[in-house]
This record gives structure tokens, sequence and C-alpha cells, in this order.
């Protein structure tokens, strides 16, 4: 398989620059969370993404995790145009290659994000299989997201997909294993499909990593939570990209900056990883 992106290992370090609260999210301009302005909050993260190229980060994910509590399928147009200003400016202080995720499965908004800011991929939930999210029912999106990606003409805009998403209940899938939900994904047209812990932070299990692997040894694979340095030996012997957006903050903790010193932690267990394979 070919490598994913252009990263210095045959597995992409992924970091994350979470977007302070947006216009039209409860937690723009709140007193409590600072009062930050769209100028502010472009200065987070520009710092952010300065970070991650610093400490040594191969590709960048954007999202709006910050604007809880979130809608269900869709974002505001003042938060779509919001964010496809700061992902240009990220995408161009970063140089690297850069991704968006809109929370809560906002992934038509996001697609049309990625065109705009020329980015190089989304992260989509809710593409194959429904399950249900603490914002309610989430319906598989798979046949009006890739029309529209045909449509306009965006193709080259990778499309990569939690299969048993995280914050989520799945007794309605429980009769299937997570081989099962890999190849029932990537016959709807994904192009790579991310693994996760429970929750945000929490450890991805090698064994799913193995079970995915072994069900579509020739798709990406991404892990998409709890990556730690000490994890990586194990995490990358079955993956091709690790997205880590709580260990690289400052004490971490999602809500802080990026700490360089972290971001180089990882690069350095990923070189060190690679050159004993």
């Amino acid at each position: 398989m070919p490598r994913l992106f252009d990263a210095r290992t045959p597995c992409a370090l992924i970091g994350m620059v979470h977007l302070r609260p947006l216009p039209g999210s409860p937690g723009f301009r709140a007193p409590s969370l600072g009062a930050a302005s769209l100028a502010e909050i472009e200065d987070h993260a520009l710092a952010d993404a300065a970070a991650l190229r610093t400490g040594g980060a191969d590709v960048v994910l954007i999202e709006n995790m910050a604007d809880l509590p979130y809608l269900r399928g869709r974002v505001d147009p003042e938060t779509v145009a919001a964010a496809a200003i700061l992902a240009r400016a990220v995408q161009r202080e970063a140089n690297l290659p850069a991704g968006i995720q809109l929370l809560a499965g906002a992934n038509r908004e996001a697609l049309g994000v990625a065109l705009a800011a020329r980015l190089q991929f989304i992260r989509a939930e809710g593409f194959a299989y429904g399950h249900l999210a603490d914002e309610g029912w989430m319906d598989a999106c798979a046949g009006p997201l890739l029309r529209t990606r045909a449509a306009l003409h965006a193709e080259s805009i990778q499309v990569f997909t939690d299969i048993r998403k995280k914050h989520s209940a799945h007794a309605c899938t429980s009769d299937l294993s997570l081989a099962d939900l890999a190849h029932g994904t990537q016959f709807c047209g994904a192009d790579g499909l991310i693994v996760t812990g429970p929750a945000t932070g929490c450890p991805t299990a090698i064994a799913d990593l193995r079970e995915v692997r072994e069900a579509v040894p020739d798709m990406p694979l991404l892990v998409g939570s709890g990556v730690t340095p000490e994890q990586i030996p194990e995490l990358a012997k079955f993956s091709d990209g690790l997205i880590v957006g709580t260990w690289i903050k400052q004490g971490g903790d999602w809500r802080q900056p990026v700490s360089v010193e972290r971001v180089a932690a990882l690069r350095e267990a990923l070189d060190r990883a690679a050159s004993h394979d």
C-alpha cells in the first residue's frame, strides 16, 4: 500500500488543532471562555499549527471540538464560513497536508470547507451504518456525501471515517464484528478507516486495530484516540497514521495549546519505532 501523505515514516503523525468556540456555538465570545473574537481564535489556531510543524507532525487535522453542545448532522452557515477562513490560515501556517472534521456529523459542510480551503481530507462520522450518539440518532451518509463530492469535482479530497464511533452506542450493529463494519464501510466507498477507544483520550485497543487491519489489509487505517509515546511501537505496527489531539496539549488537556515538546516526544517515539522495523 502506498505511504499515506508525505510522511517521514510509514505511519504518519497527525496532530489536531482544536479551534476555540466558533460563531454559531453557545461558547463563541462567552466570558467564561475568554470572549475570543474571530481574530483571536485565528491567532490561537496559528500558534497550534506552528507548534505542530516545529514539533515534527506530518499532517494537521482541524476540528471544532469546542463548539459544545453539537448540532446533529449539521453546523450553521456562520460556522462553515469561519471554519473555512481558519482552515485555510492553519494550512498555510503549518505548510503540511491538512484535513477537517466538523462536529457532529456535519460531513457535507466539512467537505465544502475542505474544498474552499484546499485541504486534503475530511474526517467523517456516520459514513456507513447508523448509530446513536449523544446528539441523537445519526444516519449513514455515504450515498449523498460521495454524490456531492463527485458533483463538486472534489474526488481528490479523501474521506477518512470512524467505524464504531466513540462517544456513541452501537447496539443496533452489535451483531456485526469490527471486521464486518470495516468491510461494509470499504464497500460504501470510504478512502480510509479510523479506529478509536470508547471516548476522547481513551486508548485504542491493539486487538481492534489488528482485526480491522486483517479484514481490509490494503486500506489506510488510522488510530483516532489515546495515543501516547509508550503505545506508539504497537500502534505503528498496524496503522498508517496516528491522530493525536489530547496528549500533545499542555498538561494532556485538549483545551490547552499544543506543546512543542510533547509533539517532539511523539515524533521521536515514532521515528524510533520505524527504525526498529
